[in-house]
């Protein structure tokens, strides 16, 4: 630094320069709306968990005095206001507290890391599964319009809408796993790859039936617009007009789809995790639910909810990066 102190504020202006940036404002707007959601969120949680009726400790055997000891030991006898504050630290640093019922004093935390990795690691395989095998029969389609292909894609798109996931799972484990034991029934810790597979193809099933009647619908959208034509004029053909042009253009609709369906599948399907016996965060929710473990299915909401929060986050900045009209007029707004 020298005797002016011209170095720093040269360095202010470039730092002011860079969050002057269009893309930089539009994610860090984004990422401001993505935190005052997820306050929001914990403040409808706490008061969900202040309004639900009796107490966490139901238990008939234990005493006044045993109840007045644990709602002492876990800070339920204090203010409302030093409960909230206390409970919004709590979920942003992760400390959820202890399971109830299910595990007694068990940190919820141990029971995330338990189960979490597990409808994660599924739910991602059965996005990828999905997503491409959507794009391609999408593209497909659209390509081959009013052809045999055409029709194949659009049929097995309409039988993956309407039949849902459960019964793709229970066909799969009575023809491939019952009938030629090509993979095992349940899911195994054991095995947990050769085990994964059934569920995988069940929950992806979905996604590649919405993914591609919307990547069809874009694509037939695009191909017949006035700028694929005016590229088609200056010179662009075949496999780079479709690639640089078409599907660039028709991913934005998909994306839009894609994001809630990535946090239904990454969160685990409970139907489907309890055909295969999976023991992941969908049966965590399914058991909290029925022995009113208030603590466990606030956490696993707000885990859900933060994941739907940060999907539609990374959404909205592919939206800026994919398409610049689409964060301009954002930012116009």
């Amino acid at each position: 630094m020298n005797a002016n102190g011209k170095r720093p504020e040269r360095k202010e202006n470039a730092v002011r320069a860079f969050l002057r940036l269009p893309m930089v404002k539009y994610v860090l707007k984004r990422l401001l709306i993505a935190a005052l959601t997820i306050a929001v969120i914990i403040l409808a949680l706490f008061l969900l968990l202040q309004f639900m009726p009796g107490s966490p400790f139901n238990d008939e055997k234990m005493s006044l005095e045993q109840i007045a000891a644990a709602n002492a030991k876990y800070g339920l006898d204090k203010p409302v206001v030093i409960q909230f504050f206390q409970y919004f630290k709590n979920m942003l640093t992760g400390d959820f507290g202890v399971s109830y019922s299910i595990a007694k004093n068990v940190d919820i935390t141990t029971l995330l890391n338990a189960r979490l990795p597990v409808s994660l690691r599924i739910g991602f395989q059965a996005v990828a599964l999905g997503t491409i095998l959507g794009l391609l029969l999408g593209i497909l389609a659209a390509l081959k319009h009013n052809t045999f292909w055409d029709t194949l894609c659009t049929v097995i798109s309409v039988i993956g809408v309407s039949v849902p996931s459960y019964v793709f799972a229970l066909g799969l484990c009575y023809f491939l796993a019952f009938l030629l034991g090509w993979f095992p029934t349940l899911y195994s810790d054991a095995n947990p790859i050769l085990s994964s597979v059934l569920p995988t193809i069940s929950l992806s099933m979905f996604t590649i039936a919405t993914i591609a009647r919307f990547t069809r619908t874009e694509m037939l959208d695009v191909l017949g617009s006035d700028y694929m034509l005016l590229a088609e004029s200056k010179g662009v053909y075949g496999t780079r007009l479709i690639w640089m042009h078409a599907i660039r253009n028709a991913l934005i609709p998909v994306i839009t789809v894609l994001g809630p369906l990535v946090v239904d599948l990454m969160t685990g399907s409970m139907v489907v995790e309890k055909i295969f016996s999976i023991p992941g965060i969908g049966t965590l929710l399914v058991q909290a639910i029925q022995a009113n473990d208030y603590n466990v299915t606030v956490v696993l909401s707000f885990v859900y909810s933060l994941m739907y929060v940060l999907m539609m986050l990374i959404v909205d900045v592919l939206y800026g990066i994919i398409d610049p009209r689409i964060r301009l007029t954002k930012e116009d707004g």
